[in-house]
């Protein structure tokens, strides 16, 4: 009985092999590689928009900046000195700073372009950049406010993370928006995969119901399906992964090449080339686990 039983397996085994093979032949591998080398692509946006966040909020915590707004450059020098001295006084400020003029000049000038004449050069506040130790609550920064309103009236305090809550919220929507395309490109990943394998089992049928009169189950030609699109999602796999990290390396150096502190802050750590090395992995899982439950639900119904 038992050497009967292994004598419909080894049948059932042989009887397999009369499924066609069709892998780089056929689209599945090729569709997998675009699929991964576009995921591959928007995991990499996300996490440098996340890394670019992060760093400008460690750069900028802490961070104030005191204009001191007065007309008169006698009585404006006057209230910066005052402001400084205050600022130098407390235990809580960790630096502070004025900005030079002639920095500010050069950071106006392609708004207000060059002023040669002092005499009709727009009067600018004076800023004064600050440090303070520790997280800025709004009850530090009101009561902040109110001290040095007692020594320079004309100054006005502002929290750096206020002026970029802008650029932050920006940042937030295309993290969202590189997690929807993640996710899209699954669906879209899981979606082809089905079809492929309800393709297969329809071009396929009588080749399945000689193997099931030979004494095949569904589960081997589950697994029959299953090492198919595993093969196609390796192959597919490792070829988008290398065009998308080609991408990456690419847009990485345009981007370095701008030499811009915010940009230089999303750089990609080992974590994050560790995640974006596991997409090919994960979509061969889900290609593998798509295939072999599309094949098991169709065969109970067709057969």
């Amino acid at each position: 009985m038992i050497g009967g039983l292994f004598a419909r397996m080894r049948s059932a085994g042989e009887s397999a092999r009369m499924l066609p093979q069709t892998r780089l032949a056929g689209p599945m591998p090729w569709v997998i590689a675009i699929m991964v080398a576009l995921t591959v692509m928007a995991m990499a946006a996300g996490l440098a928009l996340s890394n670019v966040a992060a760093s400008a909020k460690a750069e900028i915590s802490g961070g104030l900046t005191v204009q001191v707004i007065e007309g008169a450059p006698a009585a404006r020098e006057r209230q910066v000195e005052a402001a400084l001295r205050f600022l130098a006084e407390r235990d809580d400020v960790a630096a502070a700073s004025r900005v030079p003029d002639a920095e500010l000049a050069l950071l106006l000038e392609p708004w207000l372009g060059e002023q040669a004449d002092e005499e009709d050069a727009l009067v600018t506040p004076a800023l004064i950049d600050v440090q303070l130790t520790g997280a800025i609550t709004a009850e530090r920064l009101r009561a902040l406010r109110a001290e040095l309103a007692a020594v320079a009236p004309q100054a006005r305090i502002e929290a750096q993370a206020n002026w970029l809550a802008p650029v932050f919220g920006a940042l937030r929507s295309m993290q969202m928006l590189a997690v929807g395309l993640v996710v899209l490109l699954a669906a879209i990943t899981t979606s082809a995969v089905w079809l492929a394998a309800r393709s297969a089992l329809g071009s396929n049928r009588d080749t399945i119901e000689v193997i099931h009169h030979l004494g095949g189950t569904d589960g081997q030609i589950a697994n029959i399906f299953q090492r198919s699109i595993a093969i196609d999602a390796v192959t597919g796999g490792v070829a988008g992964l290398m065009m998308g990290l080609t991408a990456i390396l690419l847009l990485g150096r345009q981007f370095a090449a701008l030499g811009s502190g915010l940009v230089a802050g999303g750089g990609l750590a080992l974590a994050d080339w560790l995640i974006i090395g596991a997409v090919p992995l994960t979509a061969l899982l889900l290609a593998m686990l798509t295939a072999r439950l599309t094949v098991l639900f169709a065969l109970r119904r067709i057969l």
